[in-house]
């Protein structure tokens, strides 16, 4: 599993490797001999443009986060159209083949919310090769329909069951589509070079109170952490639940036995 998977065990990596960095900084202030004002002014500013620049990166990997985290509630609402409406169209075809889809849509939206509660790496793949199956047995009963009594009604009821595998493969796009790694190791060296700087930047490092250097770690952490909730779509507590699809299967005619 990758460290972003995993948003904990990154935010507490970030904030030791910066607070580690900022005493790294103050250590090589040490051994340098008391700079200069002018100096001290010019650094000042290459402080404040890395720090405007980390706010900047974080701000951006933020709004990536939030959009992705949309985008995956939104596709779970329009699944769950697509399924309901299919189940609809399904009448459309003959009593026997009706049947015979509905049985399986059934089946099919039972899967979907495992989909997104399930968390075990290894229950998620059975659970997309189990929809894989169900998605075959779908179309193949509605090309059946539709070869055997072409018309208006077979194409209906076609059409919906392509929205419904249609809605599937989207989803599975939008939970692939995540914050590349580079921007995530960009924003770590960015933070840890602040950091550096930081400390570097202490006018007496001999008598700075160190616990100073633990706000912008964990400023930067809990930033980290927060967008590695929202661009997770398993691991954390920031996860989609599958509400419309929930309902959907508590509501009638799903319930019925």
């Amino acid at each position: 599993m990758a460290l972003v998977d995993t948003p904990l065990r990154l935010a507490v990596l970030a904030f030791v490797a910066m607070w580690l960095a900022a005493h790294l900084g103050i250590y090589l202030r040490r051994l340098k001999k008391e700079s200069e004002a002018d100096e001290q002014v010019q650094f000042g500013v290459i402080v404040g443009a890395a720090l405007t620049l980390l706010g900047l990166l974080i701000g951006f990997s933020y709004s990536m986060a939030v959009s992705r985290y949309d985008q995956r509630k939104n596709l779970e609402e329009e699944e769950a159209n697509a399924i309901g409406t299919e189940y609809l169209r399904a009448g459309l075809l003959s009593a026997a083949e009706a049947a015979r889809v509905r049985g399986e849509l059934k089946t099919y939206l039972d899967e979907r919310v495992l989909f997104y509660i399930v968390t075990d790496e290894q229950r998620v793949a059975q659970i997309n090769a189990s929809n894989t199956l169900i998605s075959a047995d779908l179309w193949s009963l509605v090309q059946s329909a539709a070869l055997a009594q072409p018309g208006t009604n077979t194409a209906l009821a076609t059409a919906g069951m392509n929205s419904v595998l249609n809605s599937q493969g989207y989803t599975q796009a939008a939970w692939w589509n995540r914050i590349p790694i580079a921007a995530w190791g960009l924003m770590l060296i960015i933070g840890i070079c602040c950091n550096v700087l930081l400390g570097y930047s202490t006018p007496h490092p001999e008598i700075q109170v160190h616990s100073v250097f633990f706000i912008l770690p964990g400023l930067v952490a809990v930033s980290i952490y927060l967008i590695a909730e929202l661009d997770s779509p398993r691991d954390g507590f920031i996860r989609i639940q599958p509400v419309n699809l929930s309902s959907l299967s508590h509501s009638w005619p799903f319930s019925r036995p």
